[in-house]
């Protein structure tokens, strides 16, 4: 059974824009942060070691989030490929979808800059999060 990984990020004061609603651009953050926490917790990979690249970012916006709201981001993986994946999110608040998004990650060689090919350990500990199905 595949699993997805959650990350409850708290609202903060500066994350709102004039009407009261976390401004678009926070969504990134709130990503960024779910995706570095999977990376550090599931692939126990420091910060400082990453060696994935977001190469594409797409956001659908349903509602928006406010101070007050608790929200949680869900992220598994959508595909799996040879140097790349495909990670979805779920933004939720009270259960309700915020927003959703994907990024395409690519892995790189730090010596080089260059794509190359996940290593086996990277792809065992993505692939219990491969192709969740977020309706439950």
């Amino acid at each position: 059974m595949s699993e997805e990984f959650t990350v409850e990020i708290p609202v903060q004061y500066r994350d709102l824009d004039p009407q009261g609603h976390v401004n678009n651009a926070v969504y990134a953050s709130y990503l960024e942060t779910a995706r570095v926490d999977y990376l550090e917790d599931v692939l126990e990979v420091a910060a400082a070691d990453i060696s994935f690249v977001v190469a594409t970012l797409e956001i659908e916006f349903k509602h928006p989030i406010t101070k007050g709201d608790d929200p949680t981001v869900a992220l598994w993986i959508a595909n799996l490929g040879e140097s790349s994946c495909t990670m979805e999110y779920e933004i939720r608040v009270d259960g309700t979808v915020a927003a959703t998004a994907d990024t395409t990650m690519v892995h790189i060689d730090p010596d080089t800059g260059r794509p190359s090919p996940l290593p086996d350990e990277v792809r065992a500990r993505m692939e219990p999060f491969e192709n969740v199905d977020p309706s439950g």
